[in-house]
C-alpha cells in the first residue's frame, strides 16, 4: 500500500492511500467430446498453454477420463482470450474442442 504526502513547506495539503487490487482469477478448462483426437488437444496445451511434453499428456488424459482437464488459471482477459484462441483454433482444424473458464 502506498502512502504519499505532499507539502509545501511545513504544511501538508493532501494525504491518499492507494490500495492495490488484485484481479480475480479464472481457471481455463478444456472439455471431453468424441471426436477431437488427443494429439490435436496435446498441441493446444503445447503451443496456447505452452506446456511441456508430459504435462500436455497428463491434462490431456484428464480430459479424456474425466470429462475436463485444468490448463492454467490467469487473469479474466488471459482467459478469455485463451478460451476463444482454443474454439477458433479446433474449429481451422474441423474439431468440436471446447473449452471453458470459470472463477477460481
Amino acid at each position: 500500500m502506498a502512502d504519499t504526502t505532499r507539502q509545501t513547506g511545513d504544511q501538508v495539503l493532501e494525504r491518499t492511500k492507494q490500495e492495490t487490487k488484485k484481479p480475480e482469477l479464472y481457471k481455463v478448462l478444456l472439455l471431453n467430446d468424441d471426436y477431437t483426437t488427443m494429439d490435436f488437444v496435446i498441441e493446444i496445451l503445447e503451443t496456447v498453454f505452452h506446456k511441456q511434453p508430459a504435462e500436455a499428456f497428463r491434462i490431456m488424459m484428464m480430459v479424456h477420463t474425466q470429462g475436463k482437464g485444468l490448463c492454467g488459471v490467469y487473469p479474466f482477459e488471459v482467459a478469455e482470450t485463451m478460451v476463444a484462441t482454443v474454439v477458433d483454433r479446433a474449429r481451422e482444424h474441423g474439431f468440436p474442442l471446447r473449452a471453458a473458464m470459470e472463477p477460481e
